[in-house]
């Protein structure tokens, strides 16, 4: 059952309306075809996936038979492939976030699941990481052999926890987002909400609303009132810039900032913000 009624404005429609695919012993090649695309998707959190980039040999044995959904999963979790889209750049807690969000569908629910899977790493490395999402009891019972995964983070099933629907969030950015072209880059989204056991508020996505998919780095929700935010009336505006150049700021691409403006200087803002190259993102009452 679908956890919102707002699917169509927070960019989850698609998951909303979409059936679980499955993989049964009559499928046709059509149908085989729709289970490779619909992993690599997946796993690969909607990257581009180059015809060189295919694991020709996990596919043949796949539609041959000789190879479970859920074991082509693993393929693909522990390719080269995937290790050069998530593992050598990454930090280690932007792959958990990853790997939860790619291989069993959802966002960690608290710290101890991710340093659960930091120890693992360190000690019994990364295969036995992957592994530790594939074999578990979670993954048999939402998933089994045969259904390819999908975001269970936006429906309400047994055992889910609503704060990974807010989480979730932060993980997925659109339909049409690459989980390698985030403005956030290869820095964890979660971290700082999971040591102080808060959710984040929920941004919909590019083509879901009239905002872009860019959130600041740090995801802290300024108070009102603070410095120079003060204005005459009570109306305070939170403005998330991208692309922005000027003295003090770095001239990296897409590099997001938020500024805390009162009502009565928000045009006067704006305009300054476009003077310097910037692009608004959203506006928001802060």
């Amino acid at each position: 059952m679908a956890i919102t009624a707002a699917a169509s404005r927070l960019g989850t429609e698609a998951f909303s309306q979409a059936s679980r695919i499955e993989l049964r012993p009559s499928a046709s090649r059509e149908e085989v075809e729709l289970v490779i695309r619909a992993v690599y998707r997946q796993v690969l959190g909607n990257d581009y996936l180059m015809a060189s980039e295919r694991l020709v040999s996990a596919e043949s044995l796949l539609r041959d038979g000789n190879l479970t959904v859920r074991e082509f999963v693993r393929r693909v979790a522990k390719s080269e492939l995937y290790k050069q889209k998530f593992f050598y750049n990454s930090f280690q807690t932007r792959l958990i976030e990853l790997n939860y969000k790619h291989l069993l569908g959802r966002a960690p629910y608290d710290e101890s699941e991710v340093v659960y899977h930091l120890d693992l790493y360190q000690n019994k490395g990364y295969d036995a990481e992957i592994d530790s999402y594939i074999d578990s009891v979670e993954y048999q019972n939402n998933f089994g052999d045969n259904v390819v995964p999908y975001y269970r983070g936006f429906e309400i099933q047994p055992g889910q926890k609503t704060v990974g629907f807010t989480r979730m969030f932060r993980l997925y950015r659109g339909y049409a987002n690459s989980d390698s072209a985030q403005v956030e880059g290869n820095k964890s989204r979660l971290a700082r909400e999971l040591a102080s056991n808060k959710a984040s508020s929920i941004v919909g996505p590019s083509g879901s609303n009239n905002n872009w998919s860019f959130r600041a780095s740090a995801d802290v929700a300024p108070k009102k009132n603070m410095g120079n935010a003060v204005g005459a009336s009570d109306r305070v505006y939170r403005l998330e810039v991208t692309g922005i150049r000027g003295a003090g700021y770095p001239s990296v691409r897409r590099s997001s900032t938020v500024f805390i403006v009162p009502y009565e200087r928000l045009s006067e803002k704006i305009q300054q913000i476009h003077r310097q190259g910037g692009k608004i993102a959203s506006v928001s009452p802060a």
